[in-house]
């Protein structure tokens, strides 16, 4: 505890180094006979990721476990039927109290985030408004680029999607099983809609054109009635990124702040893949989760006028803004209508992340920062924009690192992501749960525009990642700005605007095991 931490461009200060008190990989198949959608009568348990899931979980005779996923380290227990509420209520206050159990938390519902109206053909002009066009003349896209829709099913033999979808079009995680058609085309267009924003196929002489030809991967987490659980939807944000996904769209909300989700996304993050999700359709209210998360890209919806649009959910987390109201896209009887919502602004921001690989190589943080470089501001507040109105022809035409999208059109909203970045990084360990380490670190640049904040610790310990930003003093497991806490020792913090007043302050806790680490600082200009 002794030794210099160090970065690779200048000292960490150390603060504090206290040792005192204080198909599917991972993924076990739903018990036969559970019901699809939304699941109000189960609990989701996590369990740190060095111990045994099904093992640290004691259960009470009214109650059963009925899924346990082992990458993402928890179980949902059921406690079926109104009696056992007194049960549910025991049960919940002895996982608190358990040392192994990070977490336990209603299994949320989430619903499809698209506003009805009357649905009937016409042109586009989402494509043209984000300047599609000007990307094309350099690239239609590669179907190398993986784009992973986790919504409903998705109509993979529509004539203007079939050619973009993966040769295994996806898994269904409500129905669990290896189709993720949709149960019910009359009901279930969501997902169709959704994904032929994003990757319709596009100089098909055909259809409509989505915004590049990516491949198309569907995760069917929503039902036919556009809700699902917690559960289902963080299985598939797991499975997309298992199967190299590099874009995720969730065009999806209304759940809340859960530990799963927040897991589930972190997890996606850390294996490479940009997770765009819709802010919400609440008219102004704030943004919803999982868009909320800082792992996850939050797009706000524009009406055709490029004003906000009265439904979109507004705020800080806004990062990118997109044409939501009256999109033209796919539907499930082979035809194409107009819907509005934020959920069909993100498929717009997921395609241009699509289009904009198939030009340049980048690591998802990269992506997320070139493509908020080189967005339009059209004149709306920060909470409102984001950087700005993403801009396909400005992502694929300018090279990254080189600053905006050139002239006047170079975004410059909050939330921004910029050109030149810089790293440094310091190793450490822990000798276990009683052990954390905590540093400050002095910024390079003055306004950076976003900072990620990673760790890498050993595969057989629970590291946790604490950030505080503007405070001056070391976060705690209890006091902290930003947390990443996963069932184990990869964990990464994506700040955007940091405060730059002081130094960032950061924690690396020890919940169970020992180990070395590594913590790495990006920021971005």
């Amino acid at each position: 505890m002794g030794e210099d931490n160090t970065f690779d461009r200048r000292m960490f200060l150390r603060l504090t180094g206290l040792a005192g008190a204080a198909g599917l990989t991972g993924m076990a198949s739903a018990t036969p006979g559970r019901e699809p959608g939304a699941k109000a009568d189960e609990l989701l348990v996590g369990v740190t990721g060095t111990k045994d899931v099904k093992e640290t979980i004691g259960l009470p005779k009214q109650a059963k476990m009925v899924h346990v996923n082992e990458t993402l380290g928890y179980a949902a227990v059921q406690f079926p039927g109104k009696g056992n509420a007194k049960a549910r209520e025991n049960f919940m206050e002895a996982m608190q109290k358990k040392s192994d159990v990070k977490y336990v938390e209603e299994n949320a519902t989430f619903q499809s985030l698209q506003v009805p109206n009357d649905p009937r053909f016409g042109d586009q002009y989402a494509d043209q408004q984000v300047n599609a066009p000007e990307a094309w003349d350099t690239t239609f896209g590669d179907s190398g680029v993986t784009v992973a829709v986790v919504d409903q099913g998705v109509k993979y033999d529509h004539p203007d999607l079939d050619g973009n979808m993966a040769s295994n079009p996806g898994y269904d995680f409500v129905d669990d099983d290896s189709d993720p058609y949709p149960d019910s085309l009359a009901d279930e267009y969501h997902g169709t809609h959704v994904a032929g924003i994003a990757a319709a196929e596009t100089n098909n002489g055909e259809g409509v054109s989505g915004i590049g030809n990516s491949s198309i991967i569907s995760g069917r987490a929503l039902s036919e009635q556009g809700s699902g659980s917690t559960s289902d939807i963080a299985d598939a944000v797991q499975w997309a990124a298992d199967q190299g996904a590099d874009v995720i769209n969730l065009s999806l909300g209304g759940g809340g702040y859960t530990n799963t989700m927040k897991n589930a996304v972190s997890y996606a993050t850390n294996n490479g893949a940009l997770v765009v999700a819709a802010a919400g359709n609440d008219s102004g209210q704030p943004v919803s989760y999982p868009a909320a998360y800082s792992e996850c890209l939050a797009v706000s919806a524009l009406d055709p006028d490029e004003t906000i649009a009265s439904y979109s959910n507004v705020g800080s987390e806004i990062e990118l803004a997109a044409p939501g109201t009256n999109v033209l896209s796919t539907w499930s009887d082979d035809g194409y209508r107009k819907i509005s919502g934020t959920s069909m602004a993100t498929p717009v921001v997921a395609g241009v992340a699509g289009l904009t690989l198939a030009a340049h190589d980048l690591t998802n943080s990269e992506l997320r920062s070139h493509l908020k470089a080189t967005a339009v501001d059209v004149g709306l507040p920060a909470d409102e924009q984001g950087s700005g109105r993403v801009d396909a022809g400005n992502a694929v035409t300018t090279t990254p690192g080189s600053g905006g999208g050139g002239g006047d059109d170079g975004g410059d909203g909050g939330g921004g992501g910029g050109g030149d970045s810089t790293s440094a990084s310091a190793d450490g360990s822990l000798a276990g749960y009683y052990d954390d380490m905590c540093y400050n670190y002095g910024f390079s640049y003055s306004s950076p525009s976003q900072v990620v904040v990673e760790l890498d610790g050993p595969s057989d310990a629970d590291f946790d990642l604490y950030v505080s930003d503007g405070t001056g003093s070391c976060p705690t497991t209890s006091s902290y700005d930003y947390r990443s806490w996963t069932t184990n020792s990869q964990e990464t913090i994506t700040i955007d605007n940091p405060d730059t007043s002081t130094d960032l302050t950061i924690l690396v806790d020890s919940y169970s095991g020992s180990g070395s680490y590594t913590v790495t600082i990006t920021e971005y200009q």
